[in-house]
């Protein structure tokens, strides 16, 4: 059921990276990007220049810097940078002879059969392929190119290209020219129907109506799929389908994990932000600057409070063993999440030491969590609101509350010395109650007595106005997830002994990474007064500035992943040394610098996503067939050169809110807090208090879409999961795409999808009425969004018949049955 169309089928079209812990990821990377060098290598012919960041640095990276990298050189040599990589060894021998392989001692060491001499000394030998592509690196002169990535970013020229259909585009033009210089020949475009699901889906993740595959198949205009465009990024849900995106990244959840796995509440006011801002296309800058430091903005406003509840959406330990340790494990939660996601940057590899590939120190990361220090832990065990939770009403709201608030006053400095006058009065016993909490209860079971009745009477009239002020209604504060205190001043911020708090080193102040080679950052002076550092704001200043190398190139890339399956640089979080190489470099910088100086440079549009998907989408890359051809899948398997568009399955959310949609009965409310869908008791007992901290949603509100289902970290909904949402744990910069049972399970026999098909089955009723072929029609249109031939149509009648014949269901059941057959084609998960 689940596998796409063999002819569709390529190795490359969902090679996503997982969203899980530990070295695991980095591992599949450094595999990836070897294999992609030998595959490489044998698609060149014998006197093609060897290309240095594309070929042999992952080589180096992946089977020589542990040893020979930033962080250490054995033997004198170091192959991270040239100058270390040519000079004499302490052998007296050189690593590398640029046009001399023979007399070159990497080589050499490569080929010995000794294992005292043998490189590396353990683990998987370099490959044959490999070592030849070394030697003949070597031969043409060891060309040496700074990595690509860490380069300052310039403005580039599109190619020009001889084909006028693909001159049209910028992009086009990158991309044929490399098609056109390795022997491909790019796919023909996609029929109309496919191109409406792809568009529909990618920037909404709902599919097209009937009546919205009718109206564009019926448009003639040359006009017609841009119109389309144009809509689809006007439309709400644009929000919701890339604002998911967005929360993938940051590792949003609505509780702490653990055993306990408390709630964040208010955590889906975070959610919300994220959709509106990408609705109204909201200049990354400035989102960037809300997130990371919108609590300390002078002009913050509710909004911005919100968004810095970035920093409160990680794990969070309410009982540790170790308090100090946990708050430092929250910080590098922080600091992954930060150089990750806007970075491109895996700086939480050093915590505990010198990076082992990218250049970066173990003092760079300390750097880093300086502009964070003053940010207290989420919460204490007992109190989750001081740290992480603060007061948004509007003036109106206040304004109501307070009016209260100065009445009860008023009454309470009235009443107080009538109850001091029966107080007096009463047994030594009773004055201790009223003391405490029990004094209420004291006070209306004896006050009068000992009252005279001119106080009584004052006292009595005084508590029906304190009655009447208790039962008066009031709008309900409202509340954010933020960062509610700041520590004043910041503590100072030491390089940790293998990342071990308890272990104090070298003092370091707020900087950034070597690599940029940025000026130090300078903030304003604190005083008394003085309630935030301002340290935050100044870091996300130049996350976005000019100078940074790295924001643009990273956030156009994720832009382009989500359109096509894959970035251009396959692994979006990491384009340090162990991620994988562009493929693309030149198209990426022309994106990354369109995205930060406005397209065509229109400053107005600077750093705004709308303007970036549409020039992508307009384009003819984009538009191409999924089709796939002999000899693009024998020279370019993976499809790196983007010479047909990659199929894809739908994720999650999208099949989710799918069903819904062609049912009929999905909700349009947006925003507010998190539906829970019916989770079955069997799944409840996997958590250690069955059922704790997951409500039960009405019919209705369990049919919004996807984005807005609560997200427990312990407790992801089940249909979700199956079908690969990421781990909430951590930042995702990828999610899997996999085929296993209990997908074809749940599609085919989870009460879900059972009750979804019986609800299109009475759709079909309600508006096709009793005839068969008028029911089958209808369903198909409405789950593949395409014009029904007769021949399909006849298809489905004659299941509906061998249903109720052959397997003697009721008109019903069998109608039933055939939605559910629907709702598992191929057609319907997957987009060409």
């Amino acid at each position: 059921m689940i596998s796409p169309r063999q002819e569709n089928y390529s190795p490359s079209s969902s090679m996503t990276k997982p969203c899980r812990r530990g070295w695991g990821r980095f591992s599949i990377m450094l595999v990836m990007s070897v294999g992609l060098a030998s595959s490489h290598a044998s698609a060149q012919s014998s006197d093609a220049p060897v290309d240095f960041s594309r070929q042999i640095q992952p080589i180096l990276a992946r089977q020589c810097f542990s040893c020979h990298g930033p962080g250490h050189q054995e033997a004198g040599l170091k192959l991270n940078r040239r100058e270390s990589a040519v000079e004499k060894l302490d052998s007296g021998k050189h690593a590398i002879v640029a046009g001399q392989p023979d007399e070159s001692e990497l080589l050499r060491r490569l080929l010995s059969t000794d294992e005292g001499e043998r490189m590396p000394p353990s683990g998987k030998p370099v490959s044959p392929q490999n070592i030849e592509l070394i030697r003949k690196w070597i031969a043409q002169g060891a060309k040496w190119d700074e990595h690509y990535a860490f380069t300052p970013l310039k403005s580039i020229e599109p190619p020009k290209v001889d084909d006028p259909e693909w001159s049209r585009n910028p992009i086009d033009t990158f991309v044929y020219s490399k098609l056109q210089a390795n022997g491909l020949k790019p796919s023909p475009p996609a029929d109309r129907v496919a191109l409406l699901r792809r568009a529909t889906y990618d920037l909404t993740g709902l599919p097209p109506s009937p009546a919205e595959v009718e109206s564009f198949l019926k448009n003639d205009s040359s006009q017609a799929y841009e119109e389309l465009i144009d809509r689809l990024l006007a439309s709400e849900h644009y929000g919701e389908r890339w604002g998911r995106h967005w929360l993938d990244l940051v590792r949003f959840a609505e509780s702490n994990s653990y055993e306990r796995d408390g709630v964040k509440p208010n955590a889906w006011r975070y959610r919300d932000y994220v959709i509106r801002s990408f609705n109204a296309d909201k200049p990354y800058d400035r989102f960037v600057l809300e997130q990371l430091a919108g609590d300390e903005l002078p002009d913050r406003t509710p909004e911005t409070l919100i968004a810095a509840g970035f920093l409160r959406l990680g794990v969070w330990q309410d009982e540790p063993v170790d308090a100090v340790q946990s708050y430092y494990d929250e910080m590098d939660d922080v600091v992954t999440t930060v150089s990750q996601a806007f970075l491109g940057l895996t700086v939480n590899c050093a915590r505990c030491h010198d990076h082992k590939i990218d250049p970066m120190l173990q003092a760079d990361y300390y750097k880093i969590l300086a502009f964070f220090h003053d940010v207290p832990s989420y919460a204490s065990r007992g109190d989750e609101r001081t740290n992480s939770q603060i007061d948004i009403s509007s003036e109106a709201v206040n304004a109501a509350h307070n009016e209260v608030d100065r009445a009860r006053r008023e009454l309470r400095d009235r009443m107080e010395p009538i109850e001091k006058r029966g107080i007096v009065k009463m047994s030594a016993e009773d004055q201790r109650k009223t003391e405490g909490r029990e004094r209420e209860k004291v006070l209306n079971a004896k006050l009068k007595e000992f009252l005279t009745a001119e106080d009584w009477k004052a006292y009595a009239e005084l508590k029906k106005s304190w009655d009447e002020l208790a039962a008066r209604p009031l709008p309900p504060r409202e509340s954010a997830m933020t960062v509610a205190r700041h520590v004043i001043p910041p503590p100072e911020t030491f390089i940790f002994g293998r990342g071990n708090p308890h272990s104090r080193g070298e003092k370091v102040q707020p900087g950034y990474p070597g690599l940029f080679e940025s000026a130090d950052p300078k903030f304003p002076e604190l005083t008394k007064e003085s309630k935030v550092a301002g340290r935050r704001t100044e870091f996300a200043r130049w996350i976005t500035s000019p100078e940074n190398r790295l924001t643009p190139r990273v956030l156009a890339n994720r832009v382009w992943q989500f359109h096509f399956g894959r970035g251009i640089v396959r692994s979006p979080n990491n384009f340090g040394l162990l991620g994988e190489p562009a493929t693309h470099p030149q198209l990426l910088d022309w994106l990354a610098v369109q995205l930060r100086d406005g397209l065509h440079g229109d400053r107005r549009i600077a750093w705004r996503l709308k303007p970036l998907h549409r020039q992508i989408m307009l384009s003819k890359t984009y538009q191409m067939s999924s089709r796939a051809n002999a000899e693009g899948l024998a020279k370019d398997p993976r499809n790196d050169l983007f010479w047909r568009f990659d199929m894809r399955r739908l994720s999650a959310e999208e099949i989710r809110d799918s069903v819904y949609a062609v049912t009929g009965k999905l909700s349009p409310k947006m925003y507010g807090p998190g539906t829970f869908p019916e989770i079955s008791p069997e799944v409840l007992a996997g958590q250690s208090v069955p059922g704790q901290g997951w409500g039960k949603s009405s019919p209705e509100e369990a049919a919004r879409r996807a984005v807005y289902i609560h997200v427990k970290r312990s407790l992801v909904t089940p249909m979700l999961s199956a079908f690969d949402f990421p781990d909430t744990d951590t930042t995702c910069e990828a999610r899997f795409t996999t085929t296993q049972p209990a997908q074809a399970l749940g599609l085919m026999n989870g009460k879900f999808f059972q009750e979804r098909s019986a609800e299109l089955a009475d759709r079909l009723r309600r508006e096709a009425g009793t005839e068969p072929a008028r029911q089958v029609e209808l369903a198909y249109r409405l789950a593949l969004q395409r014009p029904i031939d007769k021949a399909q149509v006849a298809r489905g009648v004659n299941l509906l018949k061998t249903l109720r014949t052959k397997h003697n269901l009721d008109e019903a059941r069998a109608l039933n049955t055939f939605c559910l057959a629907v709702l598992n084609l191929n057609e319907f998960v997957y987009l060409d």
